[in-house]
């Protein structure tokens, strides 16, 4: 992997110029007094580096003349290192991920300057290491002020997100690999949850299946917490309480992906917990079904995010009139918002290191980015009819054999030269593939 790394260094470098970029590394995040959740490293970070230890910042440096790519990283310390596992320290920092030179992260304000007085501009993201904000800020500053007797430094600071984050938009050969298998692991949890549930059983016990089988085939975790919601649960998007008991009639929908390598899979599949489905029901998953398989045909080069989203809008809107849980014209509606009492989210996100993953929807005010070859995209659209909805101004009353549905139906779709590919598509989600017969 230290190619690719290397690699997408090499397209940063070219983008910024004679600019110097510095990203920092995630901390250590405390989930109750000296116990720290399991480290996860930030995403630029990891996605320019590969490193994965806290305490680290990395320098892009394309005008120095001899260091290109810098660390600064923690020391070797066997003390600390006994607690809290082994580090890289300084010298395979530079023989295991390719850097020009590394230092020790103490000895960052000595030896950044270097780095930042002959290039033109800082790329550098205001994020929530507030220490390392203020040192990026000093430096500049201090550089500014002797602009005019060098007549070189930065003069300004820039967010790097425009920069990189289109470079991240575009997954590579070895991002996809990661991304299918993050997709083949989901497919089984899913599989193993359809199997196991039933009444009786609670939402618990599904979530840890899901889990343990993400673990049990190499994923490091879930990428997200899972969302397994039975009946009208379902109704609240982002359900994680997961303590429920399954009852007969339900509906049991599960939100839940796999991180492999950091890269991530997100899938939403929903099904009758005894088999079978009421007639609101299925009409109102059919309904959403036939949103997602027409959204997903409007993801190819070319198309945009509102193309697909607006397509979902449009077929879910038409049919919620038909049912008379709307009234009015489609596009009246649409444009009032008064479908958003039942569908109120959009219909994906990207995907990739990140659940909702690093890249523009929009240029501007005006114009859409529009999909190209690479680009992973999740599809997922829904309905929710929650126990105490109220009909929105001018509406119809809503029927109680409605109440309590909600569906969601997810998939994870690469957009190809040609169309696309649903990553997701081993997971059933087809009517007759969702009942027992």
């Amino acid at each position: 992997m230290q190619a690719e790394y290397r690699q997408r260094r090499e397209q940063l470098m070219a983008k910024i110029g004679n600019g110097t970029a510095i990203f920092g590394s995630a901390p250590m995040a405390t989930m109750h007094n000296d116990v720290e959740y399991v480290y996860r490293q930030e995403s630029d970070f990891y996605y320019l580096t590969g490193f994965n230890e806290p305490h680290a910042v990395a320098v892009i440096a394309p005008h120095h003349e001899e260091h290109k790519f810098i660390l600064f990283v923690q020391p070797k310390e066997r003390e600390k290192e006994i607690w809290t596992g082994y580090r890289v320290g300084v010298d395979a920092a530079k023989e295991k991920y390719g850097a020009d030179e590394a230092y020790l992260i103490s000895e960052l304000d000595e030896k950044l300057p270097q780095y930042l007085e002959k290039g033109d501009k800082i790329y550098y993201h205001m994020g929530r290491d507030e220490q390392l904000n203020n040192k990026v800020i000093t430096h500049w500053q201090r550089l500014l002020r002797s602009y005019g007797k060098r007549g070189t430094g930065p003069v300004s600071i820039e967010d790097p997100f425009l920069t990189l984050h289109p470079l991240r938009q575009v997954k590579s050969p070895a991002e996809l690999d990661l991304m299918r298998e993050a997709a083949r692991i989901a497919a089984l949890a899913h599989a193993r949850a359809r199997e196991i549930a039933k009444p009786g059983v609670k939402e618990s016990e599904i979530e840890a299946e899901i889990e343990y089988i993400f673990r049990k085939n190499g994923a490091m975790g879930v990428a997200y917490p899972s969302i397994v919601a039975s009946g009208s649960n379902a109704c609240i998007l982002h359900y994680i309480d997961n303590n429920s008991t399954l009852q007969d009639g339900d509906l049991l929908l599960i939100d839940a992906g796999c991180s492999v390598g950091y890269y991530n899979s997100d899938v939403t599949r929903t099904f009758p917990v005894n088999g079978k489905f009421t007639t609101e029901q299925k009409i109102i998953y059919e309904l959403v079904l036939d949103a997602q398989m027409a959204s997903i045909e409007q993801v190819k080069p070319g198309t945009t995010w509102k193309d697909f989203h607006h397509t979902s809008v449009q077929i879910i809107t038409e049919g919620l009139v038909q049912l008379e849980l709307l009234a009015g014209d489609v596009d009246t509606l649409i444009e009032e918002g008064k479908y958003k009492n039942f569908y109120m989210h959009g219909t994906g996100h990207w995907l990739g290191l990140d659940v909702h993953d690093a890249g523009i929807y929009m240029h501007g005010a005006e114009t859409w980015y529009q999909f190209q070859p690479g680009n992973i995209i999740t599809v997922e659209p829904g309905i929710y009819i929650s126990p105490d909805i109220e009909p929105a101004e001018g509406q119809p009353k809503i029927d109680d054999c409605w109440k309590g549905i909600g569906v969601r139906i997810e998939d994870d779709v690469l957009i190809t030269a040609i169309g696309n590919e649903v990553l997701t598509a081993a997971i059933p989600k087809f009517v007759e593939d969702l009942e027992s017969h």
